[in-house]
């Protein structure tokens, strides 16, 4: 009771990831972090753990602290899961990913960043149909059918709502009509790049509404009630295939990941994919797009769990 859909979807990985390492022979203790770090170091002295399953999605209401964490874990040199603080930093912020990944000229969309506070003027380079997000918020926070702006008051209005509502700066960038694509990437120096997996948003929705929005992903009788699926992604060449998958490799290492990461693109109906976002740590439940991703490339969900943990191990051995 209270809880948010988020949070609810959140314990589902918990309790997904637990059960699964309790059943691979792990013993296994949930630690709910909040606003305080002492408890981390409280229960790594009385139990001396072997690593740290981070499944942290904000510290003190703030998802961008969870590089905190990563970092205090390091300091306490303790092996973690997951990715290390400097690309949780780099990915984070959708605007400094996005100039890193232009820089290596991958495909993105055309964007602007609006700072609370700062003057709300669309650049003549930014044309109709934009999207209005967080800069720094994920998991589809502050995504409605609303973000999508055909006029210049629409996106003043949207702007004025993401600063208000989530106190960060917007980004406003070109809205790509296309297929929505996601590829998992696991690894700290070697990849595997899983199948790349799509979220169909059903035959009942319209050009205006194909966006993945926090009920689009999240909700489970939304998702029934209009034919939203996920799974492997259909009639995409072999040539078209190999070239996502080498991009979502360059991203991966671009923007310094490790551990694991999902890459989200969408596919423009001119075949070109444009890099949205990197999302280190994604949701890892064994229902979520990364794990069956995993599960269809042969990789069972105890066993992907497995070569997780021997990722976090493996990378504070490779830095002692």
């Amino acid at each position: 009771e209270g809880c948010s859909e988020r949070q609810l979807h959140h314990w589902k990985t918990v309790s997904s990831v637990t059960a699964a390492l309790q059943k691979a022979g792990h013993e296994v203790r949930s630690l709910g972090v909040q606003i305080e770090l002492q408890p981390i170091r409280d229960e790594i002295d009385s139990w001396h753990p072997d690593i740290v399953f981070n499944l942290l999605e904000e510290f003190h209401g703030l998802t961008a602290y969870d590089q905190n964490v990563a970092s205090y874990l390091e300091l306490l040199r303790v092996p973690y899961t997951g990715c290390n603080p400097r690309g949780l930093m780099l990915a984070r912020g959708k605007d400094l990913s996005k100039k890193l990944v232009a820089y290596h000229r991958i495909a993105t969309p055309a964007f602007h960043v609006f700072p609370i506070g700062r003057k709300v003027k669309r650049p003549s380079r930014l044309q109709f149909p934009l999207i209005v997000k967080t800069s720094s918020e994920d998991a589809s926070r502050g995504i409605s059918q609303a973000s999508v702006v055909s006029s210049d008051e629409k996106m003043i209005e949207r702007v004025g709502f993401i600063h208000e509502r989530f106190k960060t700066a917007a980004i406003v960038e070109q809205y790509i009509e296309g297929r929505e694509l996601y590829v998992g990437v696991l690894g700290n120096e070697r990849l595997t790049v899983f199948p790349v997996w799509e979220l169909e948003f059903g035959a009942s929705s319209t050009r205006a509404n194909r966006i993945a929005t926090a009920r689009v992903k999240h909700d489970p009788v939304y998702q029934e009630q209009r034919g939203i699926l996920q799974g492997p992604a259909e009639d995409l060449s072999p040539e078209l295939t190999a070239r996502i998958h080498r991009t979502a490799k360059r991203i991966y290492r671009t923007l310094a990941l490790d551990g694991y990461a999902r890459i989200d693109f969408r596919l423009s109906a001119e075949g070109v994919p444009y890099f949205l976002e990197a999302n280190p740590n994604p949701e890892i439940a064994d229902t979520e797009e990364f794990a069956q991703a995993a599960d269809y490339a042969g990789i069972e969900y105890e066993a992907l769990l497995e070569r997780i943990l021997a990722l976090g191990i493996s990378r504070m051995q490779a830095g002692a």
